[in-house]
């Protein structure tokens, strides 16, 4: 014992009596609880691990965004009039949707913002902290928002935080590209088969960006991107 309370040694012997006694409820039903506990922690961790190689496929083919916004400086596109927010994961390279914009309307908007959503480990995030914004070239912007784990991005929020820095937006000339990734297995997968398929399923079935993001339908455009893993 010490100051009248028992020590390390005596303490672990008496989880231990617990835990054996509770070994006997195990075959009574207590199996029951445990399967389901760890079917949702298998659920959890092969979203997260997919999740995470997902991002790093993205940032492997992507155009590394300096270069990319270099290029289109100097040697710009035909410019229609309004504003584009393009969804970016990562923030490193140009966006998919981006690229396939650029691929097939062969147009670009005057104004071009590239925004990430980040969700840090704590509950809320202070209102003066939630959006920055970095001017990257004379009609390139990177907003950043973020969030706490128990807040719900709203997307609709960001336009009069924007204004307050000086970035103006005005959500009827500002049209929403997100980019819908297709999953499809490559040879070599990034994760275990029986783990890849579980991960594409529930890719899948997973909320919109447009819904999660509370993006105005009538603003969005999707494109779609097909993508090995």
């Amino acid at each position: 014992m010490v100051g009248g309370q028992p020590d390390g040694t005596v303490s672990v012997r008496i989880d231990l009596v617990f835990f054996s006694a509770n070994l006997l409820k195990v075959a009574h039903g207590g199996w029951l609880p445990l399967l389901l506990g760890i079917v949702v922690f298998v659920l959890f961790l092969t979203w997260k691990r997919g999740h995470e190689r997902l991002i790093q496929r993205l940032d492997e083919e992507a155009i590394p965004l300096d270069s990319f916004i270099q290029n289109i400086e100097a040697f710009a596109p035909h410019r229609v009039p309004g504003t584009a927010v393009f969804m970016s994961k990562s923030g490193y390279g140009a966006p998919h949707a981006l690229l396939h914009n650029l691929m097939h309307n062969k147009v670009l908007h005057e104004r071009v913002i590239l925004l990430t959503v980040r969700t840090q480990e704590v509950p809320y995030v202070a209102p003066n902290e939630r959006l920055t914004i970095n001017r990257l070239s004379a009609s390139f912007w990177q907003l950043t928002a973020v969030y706490g784990y128990k807040e719900n991005p709203n997307i609709s929020e960001l336009l009069p935080l924007a204004r307050t820095q000086g970035l103006e937006l005005i959500m009827l000339e500002t049209s929403f590209f997100v980019s819908r990734v297709l999953l499809c297995r490559a040879d070599k997968p990034a994760m275990a088969r029986w783990r890849m398929k579980l991960f594409m399923l529930m890719n899948r079935n997973a909320l919109k960006a447009t819904d999660f993001f509370r993006i105005p339908t009538d603003r969005v455009i999707e494109l779609g991107t097909k993508l090995k893993m």
